[in-house]
Formats: C-alpha cells, sequence, structure tokens
C-alpha cells in the first residue's frame, strides 16, 4: 500500500502497471525512476511539465504544441515551419482581415468535400468505427455541427439553443441540461451530411457578410445556459475556433480513413466499436 504523508500519497516501488486514470489530478506530482513505457495520454494537460534525464524514443506527440524545449531548443517554432512546409496551405489557416477567413473557408470546403468522397468509397459500417481509440468518422462529423452551433449559431449569431440531437460534444464535455450528448447515436453518413452542408453554409453565410469592424468586435452574450457559456467573445476568437476544429478534425479524418481502407482491403470487417478521443 502507498505510504500516506499529510497531502501526499508516496508511491514507492509499487507495479501500477495497466492502471487506469481517468479526471484524475495530479497538478504538482513528481515522478522519480518511474516506468512509462507503452503508456497513453488522452486529453491531458502538460503545461509547465518538465522532464529531466527522460528517455524520449518512438515517442509520439499530437496536441497544441508551443514553448517545447528540448534539450535547450524550442522545438515549436520548428515543428509549425515543417507543418507548413509539408501543406502550404496551412498557412491559410491564421488569417488576419475578412478576405482571407473567406479564403481559408473556401480551403476547408473544398478539402472536405475530397474527404467525403473518400469515405463514401468505404463499407458504410467502417464509418462507425474506431481507429486506436479515437472518434469514428461519423463521430468526427458530429462534433463538427456541435462545435458550428456553439460558437457560430450560438456565441456569434445568438441562437439561445441551436443544438441538434445528433451534435456530439467535445469527451471532456460537463453535462447541461438541454444540450444533447449520445455518442452511441448511429445515424447514416446522408443525414450527418445533410446537417453538416447546412452548418457550413452557416459559417459561408457569415464570412461572406463579414466585415473588419464586425471581426473586431465582440458577441453579445445569450442569457440561456448551454456551451458557450453566456458571455462576450470576440467574433475573431469564435471564428478563428471553427477554423481550427475543421482544419484539424479533417486530418484526423484522413489519418483513420486510411486505416480503415487498409483494414477493408484485409477483409478485416468494420473493426472496434466507436471510441472516445476526437
Amino acid at each position: 500500500m502507498p505510504a500516506t504523508g499529510r497531502e501526499t500519497l508516496v508511491f514507492d516501488r509499487q507495479d501500477l502497471s495497466r492502471s487506469r486514470f481517468r479526471t484524475v489530478r495530479l497538478n504538482e506530482a513528481r515522478f522519480h525512476l518511474v516506468d512509462l513505457r507503452g503508456a497513453r495520454f488522452d486529453q491531458v494537460v502538460l503545461d509547465g511539465a518538465v522532464m529531466r534525464g527522460a528517455d524520449l524514443i518512438d515517442v509520439e506527440i499530437d496536441g497544441e504544441v508551443s514553448n517545447l524545449v528540448v534539450n535547450g531548443v524550442d522545438v515549436a517554432p520548428l515543428i509549425e515551419a515543417e507543418l507548413d512546409r509539408r501543406d502550404p496551405e496551412r498557412r491559410r489557416m491564421r488569417p488576419t482581415d475578412p478576405d482571407g477567413f473567406r479564403e481559408a473557408w473556401d480551403i476547408i470546403e473544398r478539402r472536405w468535400d475530397e474527404t467525403v468522397a473518400r469515405a463514401r468509397g468505404l463499407d458504410p459500417a467502417l464509418l462507425h468505427a474506431s481507429v486506436d481509440g479515437e472518434w469514428s468518422f461519423i463521430q468526427t462529423m458530429r462534433h463538427l455541427v456541435f462545435a458550428t452551433d456553439a460558437w457560430v449559431r450560438r456565441a456569434v449569431l445568438g441562437q439561445p439553443r441551436p443544438w441538434d440531437p445528433l451534435g456530439l460534444p467535445h469527451t471532456t464535455f460537463r453535462e447541461l441540461p438541454g444540450v444533447p450528448n449520445d455518442p452511441d447515436a448511429r445515424p447514416s453518413l446522408d443525414q450527418v451530411l445533410a446537417l453538416r452542408q447546412d452548418r457550413m453554409q452557416t459559417v459561408r453565410q457569415l464570412l461572406d457578410g463579414l466585415t473588419q469592424e464586425r471581426l473586431d468586435e465582440e458577441t453579445e452574450p445569450v442569457t440561456e445556459p448551454g456551451y458557450p457559456e453566456p458571455d462576450h467573445y470576440p467574433v475573431r476568437g469564435c471564428v478563428e475556433t471553427i477554423l481550427e476544429e475543421e482544419w484539424r478534425h479533417r486530418e484526423f479524418a484522413e489519418r483513420d480513413l486510411a486505416v480503415l481502407q487498409a483494414r477493408e482491403g484485409d477483409g478485416d470487417g468494420a473493426g472496434t466499436r466507436p471510441g472516445e478521443a476526437g
């Protein structure tokens, strides 16, 4: 059993292999001579973490990276530069004026058209399958419906209850009355695409009428409870959130569709049940 201090649990020479920690606070925890080989961290916050004498071999990190110093070198700008080099259109996702936001949305629409065409070539059952515990393709599309409802229809356009029952919040979402959250729903691709087309058209209409003055404004808060919470939000920040959501989740979708295509080619069926990530 762990030894207990006043406010500190001390785990010394304990075997916690294959343990599961969910919604656990480990702020300011100390790890010394700890074996983390094969560990997986999902939806974790590592701000301010310090690692000394660490072995990072065959490690994969996917997330928001800034001020990451490795052996004295801030590698975050190097990562950003390399990602931009690989895909020059990625730079367009950091617009500064209304025309830039419209151009960015043109790219988003075109790329999603290509991704959806790729998805249509798969067995429909595979679109409900999880890859490595991540959201299925259908769940990803449902989440983008939710994101648009939250940050465009509610925050910017002031609709107090814009939710569709098929919208899917993020996995750390705190349940709120009236906000749907059914990760196990299994709508068809056509059902989800109809919702997506409607929400993407809403964003298009917003951007078509966007002016610099509007971009620099703050939103008027709705009074009804929901997500995001009633507050003033920068219009620019709301639209940037949508661009980031659309870009990142399409990358995730493309990554997982490649795995599903290989799975289908191997005759591996629909695979596992959709997981919880995204």
